[in-house]
């Protein structure tokens, strides 16, 4: 099908053996990751770009190399010393001059001197415009601040998501907390954020707990702490503030803080013993900042029903006094109902401050609450040293974090220094190593097509979207063909549930993934509604898979489902590396970090190795998609060229599939695009892909040797001239049989050709010279079929194909019809026989 001269076709091929060479070799330019360590060093850097942090200069009325706390303290009014223990709540998106948003914001900064702003939600460059709008207004430089426990796509969409604290713990590798603190800082301070409000150092030891849960690294004290501490060392390596919450422990509540005040019966010897010990640990590390928690401890306080936040007893006399604590105190939100359902705005930032707080987060009424804090100086309620006390504080930390020096973001640094390949890369491997598998009944997983031909997914979600795991089913379509998926939410009517019976009655294996998360405001177990119709469900007999997409603590509802996967996020990127564990494309080795009373136990997870092709990016092993994107150009070159009119390029590492594309078209009219998913002919590779493949596998069976002669399988080689012949002369092409006979075109049935080739006269004496021969690999087919009782391309598909999931991988393809006739572009025009075009044969 050429179209071009001989000198041109050279050129091109000889770019195309060097693509041949590139691809093999792995792209050696990449560097490919390095095994973790057992045990973390924290204090060595990444090996993946370091971002540019250089700020441009802004306008400031305090100029940085003249920095004195004390004249800057001197020269504030009590109204704006008040205003700098604020941290108010903005969202980083765009808003004109005029929007009453940003105007309550400019009010705030310039005639109330806030000190800070805790960004709620936003963008990146959104985020970044507003960061740098606000700072060019204040009088002393702001104190960006967020909130970061997932990475920084908590708050801000676009940037690097992490799988939750108690995922990272499940990989059992604390080195993936200090990683994913690192990689969160790195995109904070690209953003211009000088706080992160993270870790979460609660125990959650309380499965009921409808605020924590997944936040937690774990049940265990001493794993929170060191996966905490871990977390910690990461953020600040970075020159970035890290926060622990919720002093003095949530982790054993059943009550959500945001809606009511919690109370905890403890005494001191068992919050000691448990809640202390991570925030025991991390400030004898060296933790700088403690963020408070909304609850009531009344074994131990002398004021019961006072929050710990508002409580001296909880933060001075326990915070400070006993753990030794003298950094940063920041209060937990003052808007939450723990609070305001007692207290006035500026009552509660006196008690706070009395308690020993240092920042007033997010008060409901920031104005009211200035104004009520100076009239409780006027009237001795409190004392403007104490004030002073905590300004001082948040001032020398502006300063030993280069604030006053700065504070504006270098927009053009965006694009290069945050949500890179590489720092993608490292959050999905761990998400990949946090998947926790801790029931398998009748070896289930990991999913081969050969046994489970038909799947019911079903998406249980706890809101009404009707879109909730989506992700979840288009993930599992790329590892399997028949994947029949339905929502299951509030939406669901009982039209909808019928379906999803009838589905399942045609199913072979149901999957069911639980979206059911935790969030504020809203109960994190499934409703009975839904729990009763899930039980008939899985009460039909067929096998059935729970994925657990959020909160572990649902595999309570559903115990009777035959595997337990445990997967701690929603997000997209945590459903992209849970799915192919199913599947055996990635290992298993995720322990549990928690325990679910009466069913598994800290520790508890089974172990799987990678089996099968998993779908990845270049970076996943170590490659670079930049590099990779040579290959456009190489088989751009090749079309324009005529050399061929399309194709389609793979490129696998370390089981992973990490390029896919189809470039140009099925013939040189161009009318028909080529696509990933279309087939080619992969003509005499068949003898490596299917005959070879089939041979080495019975070979390690021990149901052939390579020694063994072919007549002992084929009579018609029991004879003087062939007795000798044995499969290892198959194999190496040096049996004597000719290469080719043209009746194998000619004759019309399979038993006349088989019997042509049985009987087809030697060229030479076995063993004595190479002749490149079909007829050779035809013979080693029957006798794989002799063996196995099965053809070739029915044993190829049921040991090799689907098990690796070469699902469009055919012997005779157009036999399967239409659907995939359409998908075989035309492999050559044969003038030989005069068959014309030929496609799909």
């Amino acid at each position: 099908m050429d179209k071009q001269s001989d000198s041109t076709i050279l050129n091109t091929f000889g770019k195309l053996s060097f693509l041949l060479l590139f691809l093999l070799t792995g792209i050696t330019a990449c560097k490919t990751s390095e095994p973790a360590p057992e045990r973390p060093v924290y204090e060595t850097d990444l090996d993946i770009p370091k971002p540019d942090l250089r700020f441009q200069p802004g306008e400031k009325r305090i100029e940085p190399n003249s920095v004195d706390i004390d004249s800057i303290l001197a020269s504030l009014t009590v109204r704006e010393k008040i205003g700098q223990l604020f941290v108010i709540p903005a969202t980083g998106r765009f808003r004109n001059d005029h929007d009453p948003e940003f105007l309550r914001l400019k009010r705030l900064i310039t005639q109330y001197n806030i000190g800070g702003i805790i960004f709620m939600s936003g963008d990146i460059y959104g985020q970044a415009m507003m960061t740098n709008k606000l700072q060019s207004i204040a009088q002393i430089p702001l104190w960006i601040t967020q909130d970061m426990e997932f990475g920084a796509a908590m708050r801000v969409t676009g940037t690097t998501r992490f799988t939750p604290a108690m995922g990272i713990a499940a990989t059992g590798n604390p080195q993936n907390a200090y990683l994913k603190g690192k990689i969160t800082a790195r995109e904070a301070r690209t953003l211009g954020v000088h706080q992160v409000f993270a870790p979460v150092l609660d125990v959650n030891n309380n499965p009921a707990n409808p605020v924590i849960n997944v936040r937690s690294f774990s049940a265990d004290p001493i794993m929170v702490a060191e996966y905490g501490t871990a977390f910690i060392r990461g953020i600040e390596s970075e020159n970035v503030l890290a926060t622990a919450k919720h002093f003095p422990g949530h982790g054993d509540t059943d009550t959500d803080s945001h809606i009511a005040l919690p109370t905890i019966n403890h005494d001191y010897a068992r919050l000691d013993s448990l809640e202390l010990q991570p925030f025991r640990i991390a400030i004898n590390n060296g933790l700088n900042s403690i963020m408070s928690a909304h609850i009531a401890f009344p074994q131990i306080s002398t004021r019961p029903g006072m929050p710990s936040t508002l409580d001296e007893n909880i933060l001075y006399r326990i915070l400070v006094d006993s753990l030794g604590f003298d950094g940063l105190i920041v209060t937990d939100g003052l808007e939450m109902s723990g609070i305001t359902s007692q207290f006035s705005p500026g009552e509660a930032v006196v008690l706070a401050l009395k308690a020993g707080a240092d920042v007033m987060l997010i008060s409901p009424d920031e104005m009211t609450a200035v104004h009520e804090v100076e009239m409780a100086i006027q009237r001795g309620d409190i004392t403007e040293v104490r004030i002073d006390k905590s300004v001082r504080k948040i001032l020398e930390l502006k300063k030993k974090y280069g604030v006053f020096d700065e504070f504006i973001v270098d927009l053009d640094n965006l694009s290069s220094s945050i949500n890179s390949p590489e720092y993608q890369a490292i959050a999905d491997r761990i998400a990949r190593e946090s998947v926790t598998i801790v029931k398998n009944n009748n070896n289930i997983l990991p999913i081969r097509d050969i046994n489970h031909l038909n799947i019911l997914a079903v998406a249980v979600a706890d809101d009404q979207s009707g879109t909730t795991g989506n992700s979840f089913a288009r993930e599992l379509r790329k590892y399997h063909a028949n994947v029949n998926f339905h929502v299951f939410d509030q939406r669901s009517s009982e039209e909808e549930k019928q379906r999803i019976l009838r589905s399942a009655a045609e199913a072979d294996l149901i999957i069911i993934g639980s979206f059911i998360m935790v969030r504020s405001h809203q109960p994190i177990q499934l409703p009975r509604s839904q729990i009763d119709f899930l039980k008939r469900l899985t009460s039909s007999g067929k096998p059935s898979v729970l994925v657990a997409f959020g909160n572990p603590y649902v595999l309570r509802d559903l115990p009777e489902t035959d595997v337990h996967v445990l997967a701690w996020s929603s997000a997209v990127n945590q459903v992209q590396s849970t799915v192919p564990a199913l599947f055996g494309a990635a290992d298993v080795r995720g322990k549990m970090p928690i325990s679910i009373p009466g069913m598994y136990n800290i520790g508890d997870g089974l172990e799987f190795s990678h089996t099968a092709l998993r779908l990845d990016s270049p970076e996943s092993v170590g490659m670079s998609t930049d590099t990779l994107m040579i290959l456009d150009e190489i088989m751009q070159e090749a079309i324009n060229d005529s050399v061929f009119p399309g194709g389609i390029i793979g490129v696998m590492r370390s089981g992973t599939m990490v390029w896919h594309r189809g470039y140009g078209y099925h013939d040189y009219e161009k009318t028909r695009s080529v696509l990933e998913t279309d087939v080619y002919d992969l003509a005499s590779l068949t003898k490596i892909v299917s005959t070879t493949t089939a041979v080495m596998k019975l070979v390690e069976n021990g149901d052939l040797k390579i020694t063994d002669r072919v007549a002992a399988y084929i009579p018609e080689f029991d004879n003087a001239a062939k007795r000798n012949i044995t499969i290892e002369h198959l194999l190496l092409h040096t049996s004597g049989l000719p290469p080719f006979r043209t009746y194998v075109d000619k004759l019309k049935t399979r038993d006349e050709i088989l019997n042509a080739v049985k009987n087809e006269p030697l060229i030479g004496k076995p063993g004595e010279q190479y002749a490149y021969s079909d007829l050779g690999f035809i013979i080693l087919a029957e006798i794989v079929e002799k063996i196995t009782g099965q053809r070739i391309d029915r044993y190829m598909r049921n040991q090799f194909y689907y098990p690796m999931g070469m699902y469009s991988a055919h012997f005779n393809p157009t036999r399967l019809g239409a659907w995939m006739s359409r998908r075989i572009p035309p492999t050559e025009i044969d003038n030989t026989f005069s068959r014309g075009l030929l496609k799909g044969m």
